[in-house]
């Protein structure tokens, strides 16, 4: 169970895979420029939110955006290991498939990866261990990992959080809500 303490999200930019709707996993792939551009507006999005502290996966993907939102900010970034992105084992560098769906309903479990129920574990310690710090924290990690952690919100973990879009997560009465940073600064975006 989730500590009830808001926090920010932000699933790293874009890299080559996430366009080619490939499965990164453990797998380190770098931004691509259209992800670097996303980190930078990331930071200005979440730029007058409070944020007093980020923290992100040890993949280069995510310290890479977190490096960028963190020099906007004038925050240090500390690098937390079980923020990594799922182990997809065999289907690392393969697309989207059928078998991404039966890893997200618990299906299956990739030869050679972690199952999802595993991730959630993984990943709900990890954020309790951050939110139990007294500050507000942006975590900048992965869509995968996301989508454990959207389960254990309440949330449906099917859906697919967009790269570079911050997302304040915030308890409400044993519920979660979630608004994206441009509906905090009054633009249109679609729901998370």
């Amino acid at each position: 169970m989730l500590l009830q303490r808001p926090y920010w999200f932000l699933r790293h930019g874009e890299t080559d895979w996430n366009r080619e709707n490939r499965t990164q996993g453990s797998t380190d792939v770098p931004l691509n420029d259209a992800g670097i551009a996303q980190a930078r507006q990331a930071a200005t999005l979440v730029r007058g939110h409070g944020i007093a502290a980020i923290v992100c996966s040890p993949l280069g993907r995510a310290r890479q955006t977190a490096d960028i939102v963190g020099t906007a900010l004038g925050l240090p970034v500390e690098v937390h290991a079980d923020l990594r992105e799922a182990s997809f084992g065999v289907h690392e560098g393969e697309t989207m498939g059928a078998w991404f769906a039966a890893w997200v309903e618990g299906r299956v479990a990739p030869e050679g990866g972690e199952s999802f129920s595993t991730v959630r574990t993984r990943v709900v310690a990890a954020l309790n261990a951050v939110l139990a710090a007294p500050n507000l924290t942006l975590v900048v990690a992965h869509g995968g990992m996301f989508r454990a952690l959207r389960a254990a919100m309440g949330f449906a973990a099917t859906v697919r959080t967009p790269n570079g879009m911050p997302l304040y997560c915030e308890p409400e009465a044993n519920l979660w809500r979630m608004t994206a940073a441009t509906e905090l600064n009054g633009a249109e975006t679609p729901t998370p």
